[in-house]
């Protein structure tokens, strides 16, 4: 079976553009990631439950425009801050996982 050379993997592709696993701009590529990924959940289970920003700001105690910066990823959150928007904004919990 032949295969084209010209395609290649995801994986090979982050390669090239990031550097390889474990290098500084791979991990820096990768926290940039999950910090987007975290911003796109809320957003969907915010959407999900038929909520506002405004609406979840105000569930929470913080601001509309905090949440956006959250949900578009222009703002860091706090630990505490993303456990009280999942369990007093949107009536989850949050589970953690750790790669070493």
């Amino acid at each position: 079976m032949k295969t084209d050379k010209r395609i290649t993997s995801f994986d090979d592709h982050l390669d090239e553009q990031y550097g390889k696993k474990g290098t500084l701009n791979r991990q820096k590529f990768e926290e940039d990631f999950e910090t987007f990924r975290i911003g796109v959940l809320i957003q969907e289970a915010r959407k999900k439950q038929q909520l506002t920003q405004q609406q979840l700001a105000e569930k929470v105690g913080t601001t509309k425009s905090y949440i956006s910066r959250i949900e578009n990823n222009a703002s860091d959150i706090r630990l505490s801050t993303l456990m009280r928007i999942i369990r007093e904004g949107l009536g989850g919990h949050l589970k953690l996982s750790l790669d070493i």
